[in-house]
């Protein structure tokens, strides 16, 4: 038996005790992690297509290790220009072994429901004063709420665009504050499910730069990145 399953934004072919290595996972080795997108399964000559996904059907792993994969070396020349640079580049893994594939039936955690406390009896007596009390009383002022931070366009880091900056944003990033305090490491497990090759590694140090106002010397570095990669 084997299935079709999504994971971290990437699609694999998986079957028990497979090996596999995927973008980096949160989680310890050890761990036990479980992923709902499945596409499709086959069990001999019974073929099952979801659209997308199969409802029910989970595949069960364990993570075994986290890893850095092979380097990846990018040339850039820009003719008559004198300009060349050479990078080198290694993603982040995570080594996970297949231990089940569930066809259907899975059941997936649900959200913990928010129960609402019940209001103390003495608070309703005084909004039951209040609504009593006579028109000519003026209720107090009410203290003006605080104004939210402005959010920044964080598409402007060089490697971020629509998709990773609203991601980020769901995650509580909205600013270049905020987005130079976060480790790339953290940035990468956040936009895991985001498709593409993305290198944060950058990230940080390009959104200090944003908050600090200083455009120039970012400029001047953003034209020797390509995607986020030093």
């Amino acid at each position: 038996m084997y299935a079709i399953v999504e994971i971290a934004g990437q699609q694999f072919k998986v079957a028990k005790d497979q090996k596999v290595f995927v973008h980096r996972l949160a989680g310890e080795e050890g761990d036990k992690v479980s992923f709902d997108k499945v596409l499709l399964t086959a069990d001999g000559d019974n073929v099952t297509l979801g659209a997308p996904a199969i409802d029910g059907a989970q595949v069960g792993a364990k993570i075994t290790r986290h890893l850095r994969g092979d380097k990846v070396i990018v040339f850039k020349k820009k003719r008559r220009k004198g300009y060349r640079v050479k990078n080198g580049h290694r993603q982040s893994l995570t080594e996970i072994i297949i231990e089940s594939i569930v066809a259907s039936g899975a059941k997936k955690a649900a959200p913990k429901k928010e129960t609402k406390k019940a209001a103390p009896k003495a608070e309703k007596k005084v909004e039951a004063k209040k609504a009593a009390a006579p028109k000519k009383a003026e209720a107090p002022k009410k203290a003006a709420p605080k104004k939210a931070a402005k959010a920044d366009d964080l598409k402007k880091i060089e490697g971020i665009g629509p998709k990773i900056a609203s991601t980020l944003v769901e995650a509580g990033i909205s600013t270049f504050a905020e987005l130079a305090k976060t480790d790339a490491a953290k940035i990468s497990e956040i936009i895991a499910d985001v498709r593409g090759n993305h290198v944060t590694d950058t990230w940080p140090a390009q959104a200090k730069l944003a908050a600090d106002g200083k455009w120039d010397e970012l400029k001047k570095w953003q034209d020797e990145l390509d995607g986020g990669k030093a």
